[in-house]
């Protein structure tokens, strides 16, 4: 009798899989499964390595509401994973010799230094002689909250407009792919490493969450910034600075979704981010420029993307049902497609 109702269980758990997924039901939690089970095998998992992996299964698998949710965040999660796994390519193509780090300190000097005393010197230089408390707090807010910023601004979109949900989060994770290959492509030390081990570049040095963010740990009694900036394994990851692209994309992709207040928020907030990078002593002003270059050009690529994706699925619905199609859209009919559009 139990072997029976285990039998019946089954099917309908089944059933209910097939049902909200016709096509491709396991792919969802596949990269997600797999990761877990690689760090189980390397001795390194972690409980969060466990709890995304459940969140994922459970939202893909829970109802029509939360594959649709699923679906949304996806781009979100697999960010997760690309974070993780770069510590096993941590040093890939490149070595001590090809870091940039005195001589973009020049490219700053002469493009964005300032002269204090008969001396060039960049602002990251002045930040740090004449910092404040008060200074070190507010800008320890966007970089402590970036991360539920975004996640918070993905769910805002999932109730008021999904396809710009589904945009914004594979833009999200567009920019950390391009990012994360630049930090290959361009290595380059930030300006904490500068001040604290000058042009000596050492490969093994552990990353840090700078002087300002450790004061701020010292004055609360926490460690919230010493375990995240701990944890990253790309020290030499200064170019793009992704902590100005993300809030810019959150502005370009909520300008029209807000009112003015809303509009006002999210570029103070990108305003303010923007200059806590520089006075943390995170990231170059280059950097920063170059983080919103990127942003800029996600948003618009993105844009064209999504545009070419549902005159497609608009002039030619039996192409649903592609993986690409299964996790770029919730839905799997032409009368979906349509509420979609609209």
């Amino acid at each position: 009798m139990t072997e029976l109702a285990t039998t019946s269980f089954t099917g309908r758990a089944l059933a209910h899989v097939r049902t909200l997924w016709p096509r491709w039901a396991w792919l969802p939690p596949i990269p997600f499964v797999l990761n877990l089970a690689m760090n189980v095998y390397r001795g390194e998992a972690r409980w969060d390595h466990v709890l995304i992996t459940v969140v994922v299964i459970g939202l893909a698998y829970g109802t029509a509401f939360t594959k649709k949710l699923c679906v949304g965040l996806y781009p979100m999660g697999l960010v997760a994973l690309l974070f993780d796994s770069m510590r096993l390519f941590q040093h890939a193509g490149f070595d001590a010799a090809g870091v940039h780090l005195c001589d973009l300190r020049a490219v700053e000097l002469r493009w964005f230094g300032l002269d204090s005393g008969g001396t060039r010197i960049t602002l990251h230089d002045w930040f740090q002689v004449h910092a404040t408390t008060w200074l070190d707090l507010l800008c320890s807010v966007p970089y402590g909250t970036f991360l539920f910023y975004c996640i918070l601004f993905a769910a805002f979109l999932f109730k008021r407009d999904f396809v710009a949900m589904q945009r914004f989060t594979w833009g999200w994770l567009a920019l950390n792919v391009i990012g994360f290959t630049t930090y290959h492509i361009y290595p380059a030390a930030p300006p904490w490493y500068f001040h604290s081990h000058g042009c000596a570049v050492d490969l093994f040095a552990k990353a840090s969450e700078g002087p300002n963010l450790a004061r701020v740990d010292a004055l609360l009694g926490i460690t919230y910034f010493h375990g995240m900036y701990g944890r990253a394994s790309d020290v030499f990851g200064a170019v793009p600075s992704l902590h100005c692209a993300y809030p810019l994309l959150v502005v370009l992709e909520g300008w029209s979704q807000f009112r003015w207040r809303g509009r006002a928020f999210t570029v103070a907030f990108f305003l303010l981010m923007c200059f806590s990078a520089i006075y943390l002593d995170h990231h170059w002003v280059v950097d920063a420029v170059v983080g919103i270059t990127y942003a800029i050009l996600t948003f618009v690529a993105l844009r064209m993307i999504g545009n070419a994706l549902r005159r497609r699925a608009s002039s030619n619905a039996s192409d649903i049902g592609s993986p690409a199609q299964d996790i770029l859209l919730p839905s799997t009919t032409a009368g979906e497609v349509q509420e979609i559009q609209s």
